[in-house]
């Protein structure tokens, strides 16, 4: 393991970084430029992780998750939402949580509509259109990018929080994004992402809100250390906050066994 410090990626290197490494950084003030936002926008929107509900399928016992999420198809800048379905992951990807559909309450209408929201979404899956170019070496069209939305707040409680149970994982996707929201009054919470195919690895912890971490997930691993509070009289005041973006090509990932009974998605549809 390297590099404690974050290891920021200028923002004209991020293609080039994440085609090589597999994971880059950006510091909020490149996010904003390459989200095309202000930093005013997302700080509008810290107010919907204080309605996300309780986690209600952690098999450790714990109370120190809420979340909310959703799905939504992208491509060419578009943004269609679809019918709510639910979270599934196989064991394969999730040894702990993996196996379940999980029910969580869908995001807001007002966030999933919020141009923050789209603008990020849109400048991702434009990032994720020319790394499947560089790599095949030529013009692809846009790719529909099958999109799961999901809202933590990761709390200290009762003493604990585990933004990761599960572990260093894959999502079972092909590009995942973390946006660091809200650190209040935690220590801990140390990002750490591993090669998939090597002992190469790095760790460094996410402290500046709108810092975002983009992860190739045929690439690499990741996991985020439990956080503890700093203020101990009162540990109900401190959390974590991020908002967490999964990206396929393909379709949603599902269990193929539950698919028949949720609203279909027409492939051949057209969105771009």
């Amino acid at each position: 393991m390297t590099s404690f410090k974050p290891p920021y990626t200028p923002l004209t290197e991020l293609t080039d970084t994440l085609l090589q490494r597999g994971f880059a950084l950006l510091k909020n003030q490149d996010f904003y430029s390459f989200s095309h936002t202000k930093e005013t926008q997302w700080d509008d929107l810290k107010p919907e992780w204080a309605t996300l509900e309780s986690d209600q399928y952690l098999k450790d016992g714990g109370t120190y998750r809420k979340r909310k999420h959703a799905s939504v198809i992208v491509c060419n800048q578009e943004v269609k939402s679809v019918s709510y379905r639910p979270h599934f992951q196989p064991i394969s990807y999730n040894a702990l949580h993996g196996g379940m559909q999980r029910w969580f309450t869908e995001c807001s209408t007002n966030f999933l509509k919020s141009t923050p929201l789209h603008n990020l979404l849109s400048s991702l899956t434009q990032l994720f259109d020319q790394i499947e170019s560089s790599q095949t070496n030529q013009v692809l069209e846009p790719n529909r990018w099958f999109t799961e939305v999901h809202q933590f707040r990761i709390d200290t409680a009762n003493g604990i929080g585990r933004p990761t149970p599960e572990g260093a994982h894959r999502d079972g996707v092909h590009f995942v994004a973390v946006l660091l929201v809200d650190r209040h009054s935690v220590k801990g919470g140390e990002s750490r992402v591993f090669s998939a195919d090597g002992p190469h690895g790095e760790r460094f912890t996410l402290e500046e809100s709108w810092t975002l971490l983009i992860l190739d997930d045929l690439k690499v691993l990741h996991e985020t250390t439990p956080i503890q509070p700093l203020d101990r009289l009162h540990p109900e005041r401190t959390w974590r906050d991020t908002l967490v973006l999964t990206f396929r090509k393909d379709n949603f990932l599902e269990d193929s066994l539950i698919a028949q009974n949720l609203t279909p998605f027409n492939q051949d549809q057209p969105l771009c």
